[in-house]
């Protein structure tokens, strides 16, 4: 198997840019180490890019590793022939191999394997060569009676042959890509109810049929959890009849013998009792893997976004974590998150205790000059939206409220991360002061909660959480890597993403900073226990410090590149051509143009072309609400079939994938991502559902 050959043909590649990435990699460089600081070995690939290829190169390695498996284990049993190696070497697929290996697998006591023990594999092979004489059979099946061995007739003789014919026809790899092709290609996934009468959120489902080559992806997720809860009842339909008889097309040559009937009855026995389920459960385990892999990528898709989102700096924030019964619980962080004061309020029923709220919230704004509300968009969310919009109007001072996601604000409370940054602090209260760091910087705030638990995406409690966490875990570290991290204030939750740090590694910057104050440069990297040259080249660049003694130490211009930024900085390389310039000064044309960028704005955040939060005086019912008013609101959630948008009433409208473009799309993802604000058009309220539908393209 070439693989660099095949990788480059994929993705079309060039050969260089397919070697040099794979060496890359095989040195152990980190994927946004790669693509941040090797773009001219790469030519320029980016990180979305690169894990493709990362995970692709996985696939085929393992599939090279499974093909040399497989013909040693078939080697061993003396079966191996050039003509079954070299289908095994041409496999694409894992499956195929699998496929090849099956008839020469290890099985467990099966009906064909107790046959064999009773000795009847030679009268399976008769039957299965098609030569004996009409009237024979019988005959050669009387021979193989031996009562030692548990065969009493010449009928056992004949049932037990034909369960080995089953077991050889259902083990044959090109019979059952046949069936698996049909499958894809005419099978239906066909739905019912396990209680017609029984209401449930899946009532759309119980009586339902689809293609399986049309069925979409959320369809997939839906029915299966259905499935799960013991709602629906899920069946795959294939053109039994069609396939059966093409089954016999292909084995039987004689149909005149004695020897027509039991193998048309094997066959059937094998389709039915041995084939099918096993096509049914591979579909229907292909249908949900492709789903699975579309809602992680959607899910990863709206975390970059959500993670990107612009910080709001220099402001003193009041955070609100609503609730009714327990009340809300209220922080105020000062402008760098250093928590200032916290207490619990009660203006939500059943207490509804307005004015005493309304009170104790003014006098901390104006004792701490609070600049602006931070409510999570939980519970109470919207009843407490309205009590804060009613004090702004009775306050002198200018300020504003943004509601803000609170998804895994709870889960970090209750974390090991929350309880050691507040050991003191009420478990409740520590979900507000966090819903308050977030709208100051929402990437350092959401680190410390697995990525998993920000519930942005749908189904993902039902998806397979080790390629899901491992999907977000790659979002994060983009988006750690990209915006970069102030060595002298980030956490280990922050620190920990940082290419090349580990969990273990970080904890130890944290405590070489405790005992020895702030770094000054990033060479005092070297001090710290477990960073040795390569893990400081994997992560230097990536680390800033804002007050530190050389300038570069606060852009994205790696280390080993300062001898070419100070070369930069002698002369006016504004007015230059980059390319000269990469000439001169030997060195790569892409690095080069990233050190004038950073150079231009040293300290930039990427995150600063995001759009920011919408930030709001008064509050919207769903009663102001009227069919074609047109509002500006902000994306919270991009699923398979349409868009969430927050535009400030209780329930977020949805804007139906039908409603965001004029133009044919897949996804909305490809219109719209988390956070964007957007302009939408009302098209329908159902006040007494509480669901609003929007438009994007009636606009």
């Amino acid at each position: 198997m070439n693989i660099i050959k095949i990788l480059m043909n994929e993705f079309k590649l060039k050969s260089f840019q397919v070697e040099n990435t794979v060496k890359l990699i095989d040195e152990g460089n980190t994927i946004p180490f790669i693509a941040r600081y090797r773009k001219e070995q790469t030519g320029n690939l980016n990180d979305v890019t690169l894990r493709k290829l990362y995970d692709r190169l996985n696939y085929l390695r393992n599939l090279e590793n499974r093909q040399e498996e497989v013909i040693r284990l078939i080697d061993e049993q003396g079966k191996l022939t050039e003509d079954l190696k070299e289908n095994i070497l041409r496999a694409e697929t894992l499956q195929r191999v699998e496929d090849l290996y099956r008839p020469y697998k290890p099985k467990r006591r099966t009906r064909a394997t107790i046959a064999r023990e009773k000795g009847l594999e030679g009268l399976a092979n008769t039957i299965l060569d098609q030569n004996i004489k009409k009237g024979f059979l019988k005959k050669e099946a009387l021979k193989y009676i031996d009562e030692e061995k548990g065969v009493s007739s010449e009928k056992e003789a004949l049932e037990g042959a034909m369960d080995i014919i089953a077991e050889i026809i259902s083990d044959n790899a090109e019979y059952r890509d046949l069936i698996r092709k049909i499958a894809y290609e005419r099978g239906i996934i066909q739905v019912e109810a396990v209680q017609k009468n029984k209401e449930s959120v899946y009532e759309m489902y119980y009586d339902y049929k689809e293609a399986v080559k049309t069925i979409v992806n959320h369809r997939i997720l839906a029915i299966n959890r259905g499935e799960k809860e013991k709602i629906l009842r899920v069946n795959l339909v294939l053109p039994e009849e069609e396939i059966l008889l093409k089954l016999k097309s292909l084995i039987i040559t004689n149909k005149e013998g004695d020897t027509f009937h039991y193998l048309k009855l094997a066959i059937e026995d094998s389709y039915k009792r041995l084939i099918f389920p096993s096509i049914e459960r591979e579909i229907r385990s292909i249908l949900t893997e492709r789903a699975e892999e579309e809602a992680i990528n959607v899910f990863a898709f709206n975390l970059k976004p959500l993670l990107m989102q612009p910080p709001i700096s220099g402001k003193v924030v009041m955070g609100i974590d609503p609730g009714f019964r327990t009340g809300c619980k209220v922080a105020v962080v000062d402008d760098t998150g250093k928590l200032l004061s916290t207490t619990t309020v009660y203006p939500t029923e059943p207490q509804k205790k307005i004015e005493e709220t309304k009170k104790e919230w003014k006098k901390l704004i104006d004792k701490y000059d609070v600049d602006i509300i931070a409510i999570g968009n939980g519970t109470a969310s919207r009843e407490t939206e309205l009590v804060v919009a009613d004090l702004i109007k009775d306050l002198d001072k200018d300020i504003s409220y943004v509601i803000v996601s609170e998804a895994g604000a709870s889960v970090y409370s209750a974390s090991v991360v929350g309880q050691e940054e507040f050991p003191d602090l009420d478990v409740s209260l520590r979900g507000a002061v966090s819903i308050a760091r977030r709208l100051q910087d929402p990437l350092a705030e959401l680190v410390k909660i697995e990525p998993r638990h920000i519930g942005v995406g749908q189904y993902q409690h039902d998806l397979n959480q080790s390629k899901l966490n491992e999907a977000l875990t790659a979002v994060v570290e983009d988006c750690v890597n990209t915006v970069g991290v102030d060595l002298n204030t980030a956490s280990v939750s922050l620190l920990k993403y940082v290419s090349g740090i580990s969990s273990r590694i970080a904890s130890n910057i944290i405590k070489y900073r405790e005992q020895n104050g702030k770094f000054s440069s990033r060479n005092e990297l070297l001090k710290v226990k477990g960073i040795g040259n390569k893990t400081f080249t994997q992560c230097a660049g990536f680390l800033r410090i804002p007050e530190g003694d050389n300038i570069l130490d606060n852009t994205a211009v790696h280390p080993e590149s300062y001898s070419v930024a100070e070369e930069l900085l002698n002369m006016n390389f504004y007015e230059k051509d980059i390319k000269y310039l990469s000439r001169k000064l030997n060195v790569g044309y892409h690095t080069l143009k990233d050190i004038i960028e950073e150079l231009k704005k040293p300290g930039r955040d990427p995150r600063d072309k995001m759009p920011k939060p919408i930030f709001r005086t008064d509050v919207l019912k769903i009663e102001d609400l009227k069919e074609n008013m047109v509002l500006t609101g902000t994306v919270r959630n991009v699923v398979d079939f349409g868009v969430f948008v927050d535009i400030g009433i209780e329930e977020d409208g949805l804007v139906h994938i039908s409603e965001l473009s004029n133009r044919y799309i897949k996804h909305p993802k490809e219109i719209v991502k988390v956070g964007d604000i957007v302009k939408v058009k009302i098209l329908n309220v159902d006040k007494s559902r509480g669901r609003i539908s929007l438009s994007m393209k009636q606009l």
